[in-house]
């Protein structure tokens, strides 16, 4: 059902900014691992020479060059793709959940109150190495194909 809300033309198509809602539905609905496939209005505005995103999907007939409400992917990459987001209030837990889609080898980091989150992903041999580092006095779960794992301050090396 969840799935129809990318192909039933008969709903009203989300525009640019709205977009980043009908994506986090689509990802709690367990499609995250297509978030890169519905990207390419935002391939549209590169292909177009922008430089910022445009507010609505109407690419061809108006635009505006500068407007932060398109800029979902930027956020989305790290919370979606690279599944790092909060897990308790002040981000003083983190969870950890990847939507790697087709990706095999990707990394990535973000600010956090006590330090920094980085997460790498590699998929060599039949096996994921995983490798995430919380900041000190941070602690968090891993959720990889519905299984938890759970996370310390510091260094975690899985191979899954």
């Amino acid at each position: 059902m969840c799935k129809n809300l990318l192909t039933d033309k008969t709903l009203t198509q989300c525009t640019i900014y709205f977009k980043y809602y009908l994506h986090q539905a689509l990802v709690k609905g367990g499609f995250g691992d297509d978030y890169l496939k519905w990207l390419d209005i935002w391939r549209d505005n590169i292909k177009m020479g922008l430089t910022t995103w445009a507010e609505i999907s109407d690419l061809p007939n108006s635009r505006s060059d500068c407007h932060a409400w398109g800029a979902s992917p930027n956020i989305e990459f790290f919370r979606t793709v690279l599944g790092i987001d909060s897990y308790a209030p002040g981000f003083r837990k983190i969870k950890i959940e990847p939507h790697l889609g087709d990706l095999s080898n990707v990394s990535g980091e973000m600010p956090h109150p006590n330090g920094k989150v980085a997460v790498a992903y590699a998929f060599d041999k039949d096996k994921w190495k995983i490798k995430i580092v919380l900041p000190e006095k941070t602690s968090g779960i891993l959720v990889w194909k519905m299984k938890k794992y759970q996370l310390k301050a510091g260094e975690n090396l899985l191979v899954i």
